[in-house]
Parts: C-alpha cells; structure tokens; sequence
C-alpha cells in the first residue's frame, strides 16, 4: 500500500488484436487521407479569388491530361503520377504546417495500395476524372462544404473501389514488404530499421 492506495494485485487484461486484411488497411488508409485531404480541399475553396483561379487553372489542367490519358489508354505509372498531382495542388502550399504533417505521414501508405494496385485502377480513370471535376468545381465558386463532401466522396469511392479490386484479384505483397510497418513505428518514435530487421517480409 502507498500513499492511501491498496494494491488488490489487478492487472490488466491482454489486448486481443485483429489481424486486418489488406481491404480492411487500404480502407481504413483511404478513409484517413479523405478526411485530411477534405479538410484541405475546404481551405482551399476558402482562399482569396485570384489564388483560388490560379489553383483550379492547375487542377483543370492536371486532370484534362488525366482524361486525355484514359482516352489514350497510357501506362499506368503516368496515370499514379498525375493523379498523386492532382491531389497535391490543393495540399501542398495551402494547408497549414500541421495538416500538412499529418498528410505527409499518412499519404505514402495509401499511395503504396494505389500502386500494387495501379495496373487494375488505369481502367477506371474516367470515373476518377467525373470525380476531380466535383471537387475543382466547388473550389473554383468558394463552396467549402461542397468541397470537403467532393473530396471525400472521391476517396470513399476509390476505397471501394480498392476492395473490389482486391476481392477480384487477390492480394498482392503484404503491409511490412510495402513498408507499412515501419511508418507505423515512426509515428510512434521506434526505429524502422529495428523493425526491419525484427521481421523479414517477403517481396510482391
């Protein structure tokens, strides 16, 4: 007994955890990123009228060459390129310091799902392009809630669409060979490397 406490000998109970599968990780990632980005998508149909026309300029821009790609039938890596800009406009240079850190510390895992999966999303580029456009429209007139509801509709549907991809396909690698788990650590203040080296992963 210390300081008017008893010590009844309680300990507490084992903490059971759940194994996810990729759908479940890809979603839960999706949905993160949809929330941060959503938040700065509102920002950014908050901006002043002259900043906000040069930011859907770029964003027209950016996803005109994303529809002319669909059309042509590209390679799929220029499709993750112009879609990871695409996204990017309205982030970088707009939000604050500490969206921008929370972003930048949760977007490479999503981008590490878009790129197993890539070869699969190039043939669903057109809905990607309907979906940009509701988000550079209500950005373009100043409609913040529209913005943020465009945003992350658009993450809400490629989070399903993920999950039929991998439902139809199977899965490929794992979270540690993609390195999921050492960006986890590094969230946490453990050494990815100490990671690494703890559990070997087998490459996709």
């Amino acid at each position: 007994m210390s300081r008017g406490f008893t010590d009844f000998g309680l300990r507490p109970a084992p903490v059971r955890l759940r194994v996810p599968t990729q759908v479940d990780s890809g979603q839960e990632v999706y949905a993160l990123v949809g929330h941060l980005e959503g938040l700065a998508a509102r920002i950014a149909a908050g901006l002043p009228a002259a900043r906000r026309r040069e930011l859907v300029e770029r964003l027209r821009t950016v996803n005109g060459q994303l529809a002319a790609h669909a059309s042509a039938q590209g390679d799929a890596a220029h499709f993750f390129d112009l879609d990871t800009e695409f996204h990017r406009t309205y982030v970088e240079g707009v939000v604050g310091l500490r969206l921008l850190a929370l972003h930048r510390a949760i977007k490479p895992q999503s981008d590490r799902y878009s790129r197993l999966y890539v070869s699969v999303f190039v043939n669903q580029v057109t809905t990607s392009v309907r979906e940009h456009e509701a988000i550079t429209d209500t950005i373009a007139c100043g409609d913040r809630d529209g913005a943020q509801r465009a945003t992350e509709n658009n993450w809400y549907n490629a989070s399903e669409r993920l999950a039929r991809v991998i439902e139809q396909h199977g899965e490929r690698g794992n979270w540690e060979a993609w390195g999921g788990q050492p960006i986890a650590a590094e969230l946490i203040g453990a050494s990815p490397r100490s990671v690494r080296t703890r559990k070997k992963a087998s490459v996709p």
